[in-house]
């Protein structure tokens, strides 16, 4: 009975913590790491196209990225779409490949990286719990139309709790790993 509840509650957790670490990619830690530019969607024929779908993306050097489109004619478009994106790197290109050349960050701006995954990880921990608070809703309903005891209610709500405290914990290591990565130099 509430063990669908909680099934529920930790797929719905799970999805949260990959959402938060999709973010923590998209933020720059001064290396070049192709998942970087995840994010990004490029106009391709007035369709947003993401860029993986439209070129290769490699890092051939700690501090440079390389992107090779399939369709030369995207390249406008792609820088673009960098230029746009507030990852604050500028694309250069031969008319063949496009080279992102990733600067090294100042103390300010790691120090303003760090604030960011901390809202971040905020916003993710918030979800999580607004998820705890859903699934002890749906176990104190359970218990009013007396699909539960008090006792039940009480252990399922606790499990809740244990579920809900382990996955901000993965958030808390989450968000540790990339404060250390930012601030590395």
């Amino acid at each position: 009975m509430y063990l669908d509840v909680h099934k529920d509650l930790e797929s719905r957790m799970k999805k949260t913590v990959e959402v938060y670490k999709d973010e923590l990619k998209s933020i720059r830690a001064g290396r070049a790491n192709p998942s970087l530019l995840d994010q990004i969607t490029v106009d391709y024929y007035g369709t947003m196209t993401p860029l993986k779908q439209l070129s290769s993306v490699s890092a051939p050097e700690p501090r440079l990225l390389v992107i090779q489109p399939w369709d030369v004619n995207t390249i406008p478009n792609i820088e673009k779409a960098i230029l746009k994106s507030d990852l604050g790197l500028n694309p250069s290109n031969d008319g063949k490949i496009i080279r992102l050349p990733i600067p090294l960050l100042t103390e300010e701006r790691r120090k303003e990286l760090v604030k960011l995954v901390r809202k971040d990880a905020e916003n993710a921990k918030i979800s999580i719990r607004h998820i705890r608070r859903e699934a002890n809703d749906e176990i104190k309903k359970m218990e009013k139309n007396k699909e539960l005891t008090e006792d039940d209610r009480k252990a399922a709500e606790d499990e809740t709790q244990k579920i809900t405290d382990e996955y901000i914990k993965i958030i808390d290591e989450l968000t540790n790993q990339k404060e250390e990565e930012l601030l590395e130099i």
